[in-house]
């Protein structure tokens, strides 16, 4: 489908019931969410969006800004009438401001990619940026793992960064991860240029579930009580024994019941299968 700025977006859909977009988070593309849309698909239609600079989507453009990411959303939700939102990382930020535009029937995250008084780590991003227009991809990638700590080896030495980015980007998917880490400096930048004191998001009011794991950054997770407070409808849950990549690589059936029980809760006429 064609998105406000005329940029080409593409869907991986399946299922039927009431529709669900979910919006994917960074260094992701549709097909990762393909277990949580299988988990989903028995009682929601579900569209997972390719979001820009992935696969048949547009290019991120000149005017990139979470708002054109906002804008391709709403364009599905559209297309599809989807009413129901899940957002997973900075695939979540994209959700709760798409939230600050539309009131949807339940808006749901994972991690938001959300900075409140500087608490997201950014200070890596120029040494990413140079050594990704260097063409040093396996260098740039390891920056980004042990910077973001999202790795599953804690606090290791550089020199085991290196070994995992060498190895991620010379796998099944490491040409397209190539491609899309092309796509981070925009991204972060647009967290970083969003930073505040969370207040703003007291004009989302949605009825919102805010999800994180108990493995993952402080970073991510220290954020949703913050928001929880000052969003009108909203509550957030730690769950244990999950990380930051719960959706789409270790624990997509949990969140799948999670997003389950809130939409039965939140949306009347919403019954369990």
């Amino acid at each position: 489908m064609t998105s406000r700025d005329g940029t080409t977006i593409a869907v991986l859909s399946a299922g039927r019931g009431p529709g669900l977009l979910v919006i994917p988070g960074n260094n992701r593309r549709a097909h990762h969410y393909g277990a949580l849309a299988h988990e989903l698909s028995g009682t929601h239609s579900v569209h997972v969006i390719e979001r820009r600079g992935r696969g048949p989507s547009g290019p991120q453009g000149p005017a990139y800004s979470v708002e054109t990411e906002v804008d391709d959303a709403i364009a599905v939700m559209n297309h599809t009438g989807a009413r129901l939102v899940f957002g997973h990382s900075y695939g979540g930020l994209v959700a709760l401001h798409l939230g600050l535009r539309r009131r949807v029937d339940a808006l749901m995250v994972h991690e938001p990619g959300v900075s409140i008084d500087g608490s997201f780590p950014a200070h890596w991003v120029p040494s990413f940026t140079r050594l990704l227009g260097e063409g040093r991809h396996t260098a740039a990638m390891a920056t980004f793992l042990k910077a973001t700590r999202l790795a599953p080896v804690g606090d290791a030495p550089t020199p085991v960064f290196r070994v995992l980015a060498f190895l991620l980007l010379r796998g099944a998917e490491g040409q397209d991860t190539r491609a899309m880490m092309a796509t981070t400096p925009a991204e972060i930048r647009e967290i970083i240029r969003l930073d505040s004191d969370g207040s703003g998001y007291a004009n989302v009011d949605s009825p919102t579930l805010l999800l994180g794991g108990d493995r993952s950054p402080g970073y991510l997770t220290g954020v949703l009580a913050r928001l929880a407070h000052v969003m009108p409808d909203a509550r957030h849950e730690i769950i244990t024994g999950l990380d930051h990549n719960a959706p789409d690589l270790n624990a997509p059936e949990i969140i799948a019941e999670h997003v389950r029980t809130f939409v039965r809760s939140r949306v009347p006429g919403e019954q369990p299968r």
